[in-house]
């Protein structure tokens, strides 16, 4: 899948009230995939863990806390600082991750910018995307 808009930042894994880690992350978002966006966090040399979700999910998340499932995100303040909690719940269990709010909110707004709110039902072609699901030939 092509990527259209990217942004590299580090978010923190916390794992005590006063103690996180950095991770190193990666957001990206691509207009083939216009409701989704995507998180790539490094573990490893070579590894990664992606994980995907709405991106309405997100813009709602910046603004306030939004999210009942395997995803959470909330705005807060870390002292002077702006910051986004995303909380990751999976069968392997459960993260929090701190990020810079600023970092993301720019990169969300670049995404807008490539794909306007609402617009993206415009870029999807639904008999294709059916067959796909169905596994039959468009």
């Amino acid at each position: 899948m092509e990527i259209f808009v990217e942004q590299e930042c580090e978010m923190r894994l916390v794992v005590a009230p006063d103690y996180s880690i950095g991770v190193a992350t990666r957001l990206w978002y691509s207009p083939h995939d216009p409701y989704a966006v995507y998180v790539d966090f490094h573990t490893g040399s070579d590894t990664r863990t992606t994980w995907v979700f709405a991106r309405d999910l997100l813009a709602q998340g910046i603004v306030r806390a939004s999210g009942d499932g395997d995803v959470r995100i909330r705005p807060a303040r870390a002292g002077r600082r702006r910051v986004l909690y995303l909380a990751l719940s999976a069968p392997g269990g459960q993260a929090l991750f701190q990020a810079p709010l600023a970092v993301v909110e720019r990169w969300l707004k670049r995404t807008h910018q490539v794909v306007p709110r609402g617009e993206e039902s415009q870029l999807l072609d639904l008999d294709v995307e059916l067959c796909e699901l169905l596994g039959e030939a468009a």
